[in-house]
């Protein structure tokens, strides 16, 4: 899978690209990541990316010239192109999942008031927001859903199962987990965790993960996709 990432702020985002999971990934060439800065694109001597909107506003916007230009530059015939901005479709996981599958995806992080709306309209195929909060830049939007979306290639994670245990892979919460020993200061793990019966472990992880999201996140546990026992 190959992802093209176009912002103002390049290191931002390097250092975390090549860390862990998504380091390994590229490695293994599993995935490609190019991250391209928006000024190399920018207007006359001094590069400029942004102008003042049309009808005033307290803020500045990216001109449609320079990104309009990048887009060309970086985007493929099988590109999804993305814009991360607050008032986009959420970030899931099915979201994530379907991103996975397709082969090559161009990131457009947005700074100071957004974009000009003509590349939205335009040139943009899907519109990403990973929460009900404004950042300074899409750069930090822009890597969330790089490591969400990594994470459902074939061959990045370790044990594909994890992928099953994970928070919201089915809607649920994931279960309390205990590590040694098994007595910390007083606290012990739940005596079902030392039976070895596997089975009776899975139910009781099953039940945890129904309690959790309940408790935690009922909206969750009321989704038509969670995974809730029949009654």
């Amino acid at each position: 899978m190959k992802i093209d990432l176009i912002t103002l702020f390049p290191g931002m985002i390097r250092g975390f690209l090549e860390e862990s999971m998504l380091g390994r990934a590229q490695e293994k060439e599993l995935l490609t990541v190019g991250v391209h800065d928006l000024r190399q694109w920018g207007e006359g001597k001094h590069r400029i990316v942004d102008d003042r909107p049309f009808g005033g506003g307290a803020g500045m916007l990216l001109k449609p010239g320079p990104l309009g230009e990048a887009l060309d530059a970086v985007e493929s015939p099988e590109a999804t192109r993305i814009y991360l901005c607050p008032d986009g479709e959420p970030l899931t996981t099915n979201l994530a999942k379907e991103l996975a599958a397709k082969p090559h995806l161009v990131l457009l992080s947005g700074h100071y008031e957004g974009i000009d709306e003509r590349i939205r309209t335009s040139r943009i195929d899907r519109e990403v927001s990973i929460g009900d909060y404004v950042l300074t830049n899409g750069t930090l939007a822009a890597a969330v859903l790089i490591d969400a979306v990594a994470r459902h290639i074939p061959g990045v994670l370790g044990e594909e199962k994890s992928l099953t245990q994970d928070s919201f892979s089915d809607s649920l919460l994931s279960f309390p987990q205990f590590t040694r020993p098994a007595i910390y200061r007083g606290m012990a793990i739940p005596d079902i965790l030392l039976t070895g019966n596997h089975e009776a472990i899975a139910a009781w992880r099953q039940e945890q993960r129904e309690l959790r999201t309940r408790s935690r996140r009922p909206d969750l546990f009321l989704s038509p996709n969670s995974n809730k026992p029949e009654k």
